[in-house]
């Protein structure tokens, strides 16, 4: 099938794989214009445009998409069906319309749950069991669109961002040739999201990623999860900023904060209700390190605090 392909992300990046080792010609790809990334801030490109140069496909890079010369430059491809994923810019109805299939979505939740942004993030944010793929026809909404395919994914107690991650992108990478495959035998049925369970996940602000001991280890437990590997949960001793890793909920009750015991199982911290024992953590500058080795170099006492947020 003819296709033109938009997805910025490592999530994007394995549909369209996925879709060039089924034979689709991919006419075009459509990506985010390069960022700046690492240590030497230099403008680095996307993971699916690095993929796309591998396979010589034409890149677009607008910085909005209702610029004219670029749909026009898609539209003469003559694409049977624009498949998005995790693209990150909104497109518009002209955008929408170019294929004569119209816009197939790849979403990482299960619509109308989690919305938005960041659906990883926040379904282990809110202790959610499951997630999964929606593949959907988009329309002008915010991944409001009629539902072509669903599948569920069971979330794992130890789950985190990254590893959902990588279990969600294949997932939804197998689901849009086996759906592109439907396609290509005839119309789709196409379901309409239900008016009831919406929520919304809002893309992630830094600001999120600072641990409040006073909260439940519980909530304490899942944001480490959630922001592993990106921008990991935050706090600071001896003024000095930490990120954790890995955090293990430990039943004590004390001053939220207050360090109670330390040791090769980890380092154990009060919250406002249970404590985490801290067992993977790293400074500004240096690598992960698992609680021993952190310990010699950062030796820590009970009694210790970390900072409450102001």
């Amino acid at each position: 099938m003819r296709l033109v392909f938009a997805g910025t992300p490592h999530f994007a990046a394995f549909a369209l794989a996925a879709l060039l080792e089924a034979g689709h010609a991919v006419g075009a790809v459509l990506t985010q214009p390069d960022r700046k990334a690492g240590r030497g801030m230099q403008p680095a490109a996307s993971p699916v445009k690095a993929l796309a140069r591998v396979h010589g496909l034409a890149v677009f890079q607008p910085e909005k998409l209702n610029d004219a010369a670029t749909i026009e430059q898609v539209r003469a491809l003559a694409p049977e069906a624009l498949i998005v994923a995790a693209y990150g810019l909104i497109l518009p109805r002209t955008a929408l319309e170019i294929a004569t299939r119209g816009a197939i979505n790849i979403h990482a939740s299960l619509l109308p749950r989690w919305r938005g942004a960041a659906p990883i993030q926040r379904a282990l944010l809110a202790g959610d069991r499951e997630t999964g793929i929606t593949l959907m026809q988009m329309d002008e909404g915010l991944d409001t669109g009629a539902i072509l395919a669903q599948r569920s994914l069971s979330i794992e107690p130890e789950e985190t961002a990254g590893s959902l991650h990588d279990r969600l992108a294949v997932m939804g990478a197998r689901m849009i040739v086996e759906l592109l495959g439907d396609l290509e035998r005839g119309p789709l049925a196409a379901t309409p999201q239900p008016a009831q369970g919406v929520t919304y996940a809002q893309k992630i602000d830094k600001r999120e990623s600072m641990l409040d001991w006073r909260k439940d280890s519980r909530d304490l437990e899942r944001q480490v999860r959630a922001f592993n590997p990106s921008p990991g949960a935050r706090s600071t001793i001896d003024g000095i900023e930490i990120k954790v890793w890995r955090a293990n909920r430990v039943e004590a009750n004390g001053e939220p904060g207050c360090v109670n015991e330390v040791g090769d199982f980890g380092i154990v911290v009060y919250c406002g209700n249970g404590a985490l024992a801290l067992v993977e953590l790293q400074r500004a500058g240096a690598r992960r390190l698992g609680a021993r080795e952190f310990l010699r170099g950062h030796p820590l006492a009970p009694g210790s605090r970390f900072a409450l947020p102001g």
